[in-house]
């Protein structure tokens, strides 16, 4: 995989590389192969500027997360709300790991409640809140999806049908597919992840290219 693709792989969860270990890496050109303790004799994972064809490269799964969901209080096209809303953030030092937004409301994950009530407080006094929900997990599907690619989406999609989806991001990165479910579906979606984006692929290449 990529360094990029690596990067957002450690960021969401894959704990056997640290996002800031990357970025060096990375500037001087240098590739980094991450082995398996278990099989020291395997070819284990490549990390390098050039990558495999393979569109989706791996997944990974970020747990604990609170999902705070903000509604404007003003008439649609009120520009700003955005600003106020990341301010409140900002200004309780708390990372949001993942956005959605529509015309008037816009969704967030942070994975340190510490300032929760602060933060709910501050945001009540420009906008209408729901209830958060409390352990949801985010799961990360990285690769090659850049603009051109076709059916990507679908696969992820039709890998996810049979469990609830909170929030979907897209489009933000060429690398990654954010996935927004409760922590108690996260073992069922990784396995149907893995079976429709690695078992199945694998399965339907082989059958191609037999003779």
């Amino acid at each position: 995989m990529t360094f990029e693709e690596a990067a957002e792989l450690a960021y969401f969860g894959a704990k056997i590389l640290h996002p800031s270990t990357i970025t060096p890496a990375k500037l001087k050109g240098v590739p980094v192969r991450l082995k398996n303790t278990m099989e020291p004799s395997a070819y284990g994972t490549l990390i390098a500027d050039k990558t495999s064809d393979r569109e989706i490269k791996a997944i990974a799964a970020k747990d604990n997360l609170t999902a705070i969901y903000i509604h404007s209080t003003r008439m649609l096209n009120a520009y700003g709300f955005l600003r106020r809303v990341f301010e409140v953030f900002e200004k309780y030092k708390t990372p949001v790991d993942m956005i959605t937004t529509s015309e008037v409301s816009v969704s967030v994950t942070i994975d340190n409640d510490e300032h929760l009530e602060e933060i709910m407080a501050e945001l009540r006094q420009f906008a209408d809140l729901e209830e958060c929900d409390n352990d949801q997990t985010i799961v990360c599907i990285v690769g090659n999806f850049s603009a051109d690619k076709e059916g990507i989406a679908l696969k992820v999609l039709d890998a996810m049908k049979n469990i609830p989806i909170r929030m979907i991001s897209y489009g933000a990165s060429e690398h990654n597919i954010s996935l927004l479910i409760h922590g108690k579906h996260k073992a069922e979606a990784l396995n149907a992840l893995n079976e429709r984006c690695f078992l199945y692929e694998d399965a339907m290449k082989s059958i191609f290219s037999a003779p």
